[in-house]
C-alpha cells in the first residue's frame, strides 16, 4: 500500500446525471477571458523553454494575471473596421537575470501573444486591432527561495530538460488545492466538444464563424438545451439574409453534434439575442470574430476550469491556472493532475458512475506527496467501494509518483489549461 495520504469514500451527492437540474458553461477559445487564458499559457510555455535553452532549467515566472481591455469596432455586411483597439497587458512575475545570464523576459512574453493572437485570430492584425503590453516584475523572495532550493536539486544530477533519476521533487510553492471529475456527463461533453468541433471541423469550412463562441447547456430532467453565442465575421457575410443561413448552420451542426453523445431530447439556440431588423446592429456581428472588438473585457481565471468547462454542479477551484508555472506552482499543477486521475481511475476500474479527486497540498512539501488526496465517488448498483477501493489507490498512488510529468507536458504545450 501507498504511504501517501490517499482516502476514498462516498460522494456527498447524488450522481451529476441523476440531478433534476445541470447546468454547463463554455467559453469558446475567442471569447475574451479565453483570449487572456491561451495568451498566459503561451507565454508561460515560452518563458520555461527559455529558460531551459539559456540556463538549463526552469526558473521561478507566473504569468498568469493577463488583462483585456476591449477595444471599438464598426463591423459592416461585406467588412468593417476596429475603430479603437483592443489592449492586452501581460502581467506576471518572471526571472530576469541568472548566475550572469540575462533572459529577455519581456521580449520573449511579447513573441508568444503575438504567434498565439496570429495562429488562433486571422481577422485581428497585431499592432492595429490589438495593442500587447507586458509588464513583468520580478518574484517575492520567499517563493523564489522555494523555487530555487528545487532548481539546485535539479541541477545537481540534471542532463537539461529532464531531472536525474530518483531527484527529489519541487516543493510546493503554496497550500491550495485542485479538482477534477469524471467522467463527463452528456451535457458536457456536449457542450465541451459542440465548441471545439465549432472552432475546428466547422469554422474550417465556414469562416463566417468567428472565434467567439459560448455554449450554455441546460439539463432539465432528460431534456436539454443548448444556448450558442457565435460571433459572425463581417466579412463574409453579405447581409442578413446570408447571416441567418449561417446562424442555421450553426444549430444544425450542433445538433448532429449533440446527437453523438445523448438520446436525450435536445433543443439548439443560437444568437438568442438577434433582433428581426436587417442593420448590422440587430445581430451579433462583428469585424474580427471576436466580443473583444466591442466592450467585452477580459482576464486569466474567469472562464473555463482546466477540464475546459464551467461546471456549478461539481466542485471547482477557484484558482487560474493558465500562465502559472508548471514546476512547483499547485494552482496549475494539481487541477491538471486531479483531472488526469480521475479519468485514469474511471478509464481503469470499471463501476464509477461519478468520481471526484481533491488534492491539497502544503507548502514547501513535495508535490507528490499531498497533504490528502481525496477520492469520492457514486458507483453502479451491485458495485462496493470496498471492492474497488485499492485498485483506485493505487492508480492515485501511481499517477502521484509520476507528477513530473505534468511539467513536461504542460512545457511543451500537450495539456489544455482552459
Amino acid at each position: 500500500m501507498t504511504d501517501r495520504n490517499v482516502q476514498v469514500e462516498p460522494i456527498d451527492r447524488p450522481a451529476v446525471e441523476d440531478q433534476e437540474i445541470e447546468i454547463v458553461e463554455r467559453k469558446g477559445l475567442g471569447h475574451p477571458d479565453s483570449i487572456c487564458d491561451g495568451i498566459a499559457e503561451s507565454v508561460s510555455s515560452a518563458l520555461a523553454q527559455a529558460y531551459r535553452d539559456r540556463v538549463g532549467t526552469v526558473l521561478h515566472y507566473n504569468t498568469d494575471e493577463t488583462q483585456l481591455v476591449a477595444g471599438r469596432a464598426n463591423p459592416q455586411f461585406g467588412g468593417g473596421e476596429v475603430v479603437e483597439p483592443i489592449y492586452l497587458l501581460i502581467v506576471g512575475r518572471a526571472t530576469k537575470e541568472y548566475e550572469g545570464v540575462t533572459i529577455p523576459a519581456e521580449k520573449i512574453a511579447l513573441e508568444a501573444a503575438r504567434d498565439y493572437l496570429g495562429e488562433h485570430f486571422p481577422e485581428i492584425d497585431f499592432g492595429t486591432d490589438v495593442i500587447v503590453d507586458v509588464k513583468l516584475g520580478e518574484g517575492s523572495g520567499d517563493l523564489r527561495e522555494v523555487f530555487d532550493d528545487e532548481e539546485a536539486e535539479e541541477r545537481e544530477g540534471s542532463t537539461g530538460d529532464q531531472p536525474r533519476a530518483g531527484a527529489s521533487v519541487p516543493m510546493a510553492n503554496d497550500t491550495s488545492f485542485g479538482v477534477g471529475h469524471a467522467p463527463l456527463t452528456e451535457t458536457e461533453q456536449i457542450v465541451l466538444n459542440a465548441e471545439r468541433r465549432l472552432n475546428g471541423e466547422f469554422a474550417d469550412d465556414n469562416p463566417a464563424l468567428g472565434q467567439d463562441v459560448k455554449i450554455m447547456g441546460k439539463r432539465e430532467g432528460d431534456h436539454i438545451d443548448i444556448t450558442v453565442a457565435a460571433a459572425l465575421v463581417d466579412s463574409y457575410v453579405e447581409d442578413r439574409a446570408d447571416y441567418d443561413d449561417t446562424v442555421e448552420s450553426v444549430r444544425e451542426f450542433v445538433r448532429g453534434v449533440a446527437g453523438e453523445y445523448t438520446d436525450r431530447d435536445v433543443s439548439v439556440y443560437v444568437n438568442t439575442a438577434d433582433g428581426e431588423g436587417d442593420d448590422e446592429a440587430s445581430i451579433y456581428l462583428t469585424t474580427t470574430g471576436t466580443s473583444a472588438e466591442q466592450g467585452d473585457d477580459g482576464s486569466v481565471g474567469r472562464g473555463n476550469r482546466s477540464n475546459g468547462l464551467i461546471t456549478p454542479n461539481r466542485s471547482m477551484s477557484m484558482e487560474a491556472t493558465s500562465g502559472k508555472n508548471p514546476v512547483n506552482h499547485i494552482g496549475k499543477i494539481y487541477n491538471l493532475l486531479a483531472t488526469q486521475i480521475a479519468e485514469q481511475v474511471v478509464a481503469e476500474v470499471d463501476g464509477i458512475r461519478d468520481l471526484r479527486i481533491r488534492l491539497l497540498s502544503q507548502i514547501g512539501r513535495p508535490i507528490d506527496q499531498p497533504h490528502v488526496a481525496d477520492a469520492q465517488l457514486a458507483t453502479e448498483d451491485g458495485v462496493a467501494i470496498a471492492d474497488i477501493e485499492d485498485e483506485m489507490t493505487a492508480i492515485i498512488d501511481r499517477e502521484l509518483a509520476d507528477v513530473t510529468s505534468i511539467t513536461q507536458r504542460a512545457i511543451e504545450g500537450k495539456l489544455t489549461t482552459f
